[in-house]
């Protein structure tokens, strides 16, 4: 397997797939997923001629399931030392909700030259919390619900998320795929329960609101309309407001999982950002 060790000595486990020649897109997983759940953009853009590269979280996937460091500077700070252990340069990073706020954070402090673009899709970005300054969130009960039922019984907790609410298949009518119910189970057991804990607070509770700010590069947000995990109204409405470059898609009927519902389309729509 493909890893290095941080700074800190953690081991993360990351895939490289095509020529070093070509650009690089980075893929950041959202929770409590890995690296994985990117293999269908991956293969489409591998197949574009592009370079493709995603890490597990630290915690989670194949990475080593430390207790450490489950912040969101830690996260983006991995991301920077994979990107120089790569020397990846003018690459695109693209993040799903808490890898959108992985993204996010990394894209705002990287090293001039190494980001060219990025594309946050369902993304946590600025702030998922209801806080006295951001009234419409979601309260902080909410998220003890979510730790409560991690703690509890993880194995059905990550049955019950992608059967419901995640992918929408708790809507009326929705076409179920066991297949990503199950891989997304796969993934989910895969990691750590004390890295799922503490990344709960993690992708709740960070305000991202000056990395937006700080951005330069050209930014695509890509949101479901029906995302019942990240709303759209407290996220990608709010997100595109602070982006200095930012172009904002909205997927009517769409869920949190709308890149792996909906692959074609999506996948169609990053290509025409990168190649724009």
């Amino acid at each position: 397997m493909a890893t290095f060790k941080t700074t800190d000595g953690t081991e993360i486990f990351y895939k490289d797939w095509g020529s070093t020649d070509a650009q690089p897109i980075v893929f950041h997983h959202g929770w409590p997923l890995s690296g994985d759940d990117w293999d269908n953009q991956m293969l489409f853009f591998l197949s574009k001629g592009y370079r493709v590269i995603a890490h597990d979280r630290r915690g989670h996937g194949r990475s080593e399931q430390t207790d450490r460091g489950h912040n969101m500077d830690t996260y983006a700070a991995d991301v920077a030392e994979l990107v120089r252990h790569l020397d990846l340069k003018n690459a695109v990073h693209i993040g799903h909700s808490t890898g959108g706020g992985e993204a996010a954070r990394y894209v705002a402090r990287a090293e001039p030259g190494r980001v060219a673009k990025a594309a946050l899709l369902g993304a946590i970005t600025p702030l998922m919390l209801k806080t006295e300054t951001n009234p419409d969130g979601i309260p902080l009960e909410v998220f003890d619900g979510l730790r409560a039922a991690l703690a509890s019984n993880r194995a059905q907790f990550f049955l019950d998320v992608p059967s419901g609410p995640f992918y929408g298949f708790n809507r009326d009518g929705a076409q179920v795929s066991e297949g990503l119910i199950q891989n997304w189970w796969r993934q989910g057991m895969m990691g750590s329960a004390s890295a799922h804990y503490q990344c709960i607070a993690v992708f709740s509770e960070t305000d991202q609101t000056e990395d937006l700010k700080a951005i330069d590069v050209p930014v695509l947000v890509l949101h479901g309309d029906d995302d019942q995990v990240v709303p759209i109204a407290n996220s990608a409405d709010k997100a595109i407001k602070l982006l200095k470059n930012g172009t904002q898609k909205t997927y009517a009927g769409l869920s949190h999982g709308f890149f792996a519902t909906h692959p074609d389309e999506v996948n169609a729509d990053l290509l025409a950002f990168i190649e724009s």
